[in-house]
């Protein structure tokens, strides 16, 4: 009899032991994007696992070793296009089994992260669609010998919110996080620039999901975006500091991605201005994406002086001048690309103004305002808005001569040659009079 009770204490404390070993799966989260979906394990530790595919029905097997589950999977039937239910089983030795029931076929990729200031360990398994993921040749067009007619289009402006899905962004101190606020004001943006003559907006991430930096930069040029522009809210410990910033690429961190596309481009039809580097030597290569992003960054620059001016008069700006670092999402070589800092979301003040549907319409609508400065100026060839220029009549000028004015003079003023003022108000000699209103060619 006593024998029989230390063995149970025995197997007892064993049990303790195992379990005191076991990771556990606290929650899983659900992130549908467009093109895929995204499932995020919350894990106590580091996990182990296997993943396998069964057909007849479409199932997608994981299998966690020494995990335990803590969270209930119910919820989450129907709620995906890809994913019809989740279950669970336990399995000999403290293992656990995960199965997705599924749609259809799907291309799974998996992978561990490490724990941030925001989440502890977790799994994260992205599901793609198969249908998304065969690549169709591309057939080279035969250039013709005559220009095919083509209609004047809009300004393509691509606006991409920042974060999103598992990734907040930052978080202010009445709980405001910066996904959420960004998106809203992507949102209003849209619906100005949708209003504009001339102008069509693109919507980078119009959801609650996660997209990679890079993938959004390629989203842009993808649509043909003549600028693409990210929208933050900035964090810093000292809740103190306030107001808007308004951010290019580096030139450090241009020259990094030059390299980075100099050496893909073997493998990569990316082109840069409508050359492929693929094709071309390193020297050329190495010229003709150096011009690209010479113009691209000098684009970018004067765009963002535009928006960082128009953003100073509703409010507080952090740095006076357009500020440059190396922001992986601004890398396109090829598309002017701004980040603006909206406010910083650890300021109190600035986060309740965040929170504002007013203020964020303020926020969009200098913006907008800054785009239109910029484009209105420097309107792309083929555009509506260069159309619209085209055919602008040009502003008559006049003078109106005053005492000791003589031709050479007003010339000068004006920027014009004597023979053009001569001949625009024909005139035989330099001979004018107190009060003749000259035509300004």
């Amino acid at each position: 009899m006593k024998m029989n009770k230390i063995a149970a204490i025995l197997l007892l404390l064993l049990s303790f032991s195992l379990q005191a070993g076991q990771a556990s799966i606290n929650s899983l989260r659900l992130w549908s994007a467009p093109d895929h979906t995204r499932l995020v394990f919350d894990t106590s530790a580091s996990v182990q696992h296997k993943i396998f595919s069964l057909t007849k029905p479409e199932r997608l097997v994981i299998d966690f070793t020494n995990t335990r589950l803590n969270t209930s999977l119910a919820g989450f039937k129907g709620k995906d296009r890809y994913v019809r239910s989740i279950r669970s089983s336990t399995r000999n030795g403290g293992s656990l089994r995960i199965v997705l029931d599924l749609k259809g076929r799907i291309k799974p990729k998996i992978f561990a992260l490490a724990p941030n200031r925001e989440y502890g360990h977790r799994l994260v398994l992205d599901l793609f669609s198969t249908k998304n993921i065969a690549r169709v040749p591309v057939k080279k067009e035969v250039v013709k010998q005559y220009k095919k007619y083509q209609p004047a289009r809009d300004v393509v402006i691509a606006i991409d919110a920042g974060h999103g899905g598992e990734d907040p962004g930052a978080i202010g101190t009445y709980g405001t996080r910066e996904k959420d606020v960004v998106l809203s004001i992507a949102r209003k943006l849209e619906a100005l620039v949708s209003r504009e003559k001339g102008m069509r907006p693109v919507m980078i991430r119009t959801g609650d999901y996660y997209l990679g930096l890079r993938k959004r930069s390629a989203m842009a040029r993808r649509k043909k975006a003549d600028l693409f522009i990210s929208i933050h809210a900035d964090a810093f410990r000292n809740k103190r500091v306030q107001g808007s910033s308004v951010y290019t690429l580096s030139n450090r961190g241009a020259s990094s991605e030059a390299a980075r596309w100099l050496a893909e481009r073997e493998n990569s039809a990316d082109l840069v201005g409508g050359v492929e580097l693929k094709d071309k030597d390193d020297v050329l290569a190495s010229v003709l994406l150096d011009l690209s992003q010479t113009g691209t960054r000098q684009a970018s620059h004067d765009v963002a002086a535009k928006v960082l001016g128009r953003m100073r008069r509703i409010g507080k700006v952090h740095h006076t001048s357009v500020q440059k670092a190396g922001f992986a999402v601004l890398k396109s070589p090829d598309v002017p690309s701004i980040l603006v800092e909206t406010a910083f979301i650890s300021n109190p003040t600035e986060e309740k103004r965040l929170r504002s549907h007013q203020h964020q319409n303020k926020l969009a609508k200098s913006i907008l305002s800054g785009i239109r400065d910029y484009f209105h100026r420097n309107p792309p060839p083929g555009t509506l808005l260069a159309q619209r220029l085209d055919h602008k009549p040009a502003i008559q000028r006049k003078h109106v001569t005053n005492r000791g004015d003589t031709l050479a003079m007003i010339a000068k003023q004006y920027q014009v040659s004597v023979n053009g003022l001569r001949s625009a108000n024909s005139l035989s000699n330099d001979v004018i009079r107190i009060g003749q209103v000259l035509q300004i060619p």
